[in-house]
């Protein structure tokens, strides 16, 4: 029962941080629109998962854990696309974003494949 909530977190925390870097780049009006959608799916990735615990079946369960997987392969891909569009100083930072978009679309690969 507790790993449940250790996604949740670390979910809200991979929301989180995309939000604070998303407020380092440049308001230039490709890093606006890929921000909010980065912004969109970061957030979306946690908010389905819980959706997911509170499913009220199986085949529901495993229907929202696919958008979690959907919603962080969608953030790594907004995050790399700002990443090689522009001159950052926190390049890093965003990689380790990337990084962790990729092993929670690991994580729910492996939810996924679990519960089916």
């Amino acid at each position: 029962m507790d790993k449940k909530y250790d996604l949740e977190e670390r979910t809200f925390q991979f929301a989180k941080n995309v939000r604070t870097f998303v407020n380092t780049i440049s308001k230039t009006l490709a890093n606006i629109e890929d921000g909010k959608q980065v912004v969109r799916s970061s957030g979306s990735v946690g908010a389905n998962y819980i959706e997911a615990n509170e499913s009220l079946s199986k085949k529901d369960f495993v229907y929202r854990a696919k958008i979690c997987r959907k919603e962080a392969k969608e953030s790594a891909y907004w995050l790399r696309l700002i990443v090689e569009t522009n001159e950052l100083t926190n390049k890093e930072e965003v990689e380790k974003l990337i990084q962790e978009a990729t092993e929670l679309k690991k994580i729910f690969s492996a939810i996924i494949a679990k519960s089916e």
